[in-house]
């Protein structure tokens, strides 16, 4: 279930140390869920890079419109897409040489999540980075 990938060990750890963080499905608009994310993790010191298809600037930063098109490798991918989709840009993360990736509440794919870990990657899945912050001082 989603609560295999809860670790919070790991939830500190990606919080904590990790220094970038692409957001697939981030695009310029205020009212969504991972623009608010994004723009509290970058608050908090973490680069954010922006990937929707638009490839629009967002939060200051420049956008993307894949995650094979990122500059570099980045320490978690932020899947903001539904579940049906969710799959398929964890793939891209594992491709892109992502560390972790984080699907947020609501957001579970066990299948895909397995992928990223039998790969490698660190997997957070159904939390919620803003209430994971706050609890973990």
């Amino acid at each position: 279930m989603a609560d295999d990938f809860a670790d919070q060990g790991v939830i500190r750890r990606l919080l904590n140390e990790s220094r970038t963080w692409a957001f697939v499905g981030l695009g310029d608009n205020p009212d969504r869920e991972v623009y608010n994310q994004a723009r509290l993790l970058q608050q908090r010191g973490k680069r954010i890079f922006p990937v929707h298809p638009s490839g629009a600037e967002v939060l200051g930063e420049s956008g993307y419109a894949s995650l094979a098109d990122l500059p570099e490798k980045v320490d978690v991918v932020g899947v903001y897409r539904r579940a049906e989709h969710a799959g398929a840009a964890v793939d891209e993360a594992i491709a892109a040489g992502a560390r972790a990736v984080w699907l947020p509440l609501n957001v579970i794919d066990e299948a895909a999540a397995r992928r990223a870990k039998d790969a490698g990657l660190d997997v957070v899945m159904d939390r919620c980075p803003a209430v994971e912050w706050a609890l973990r001082r």
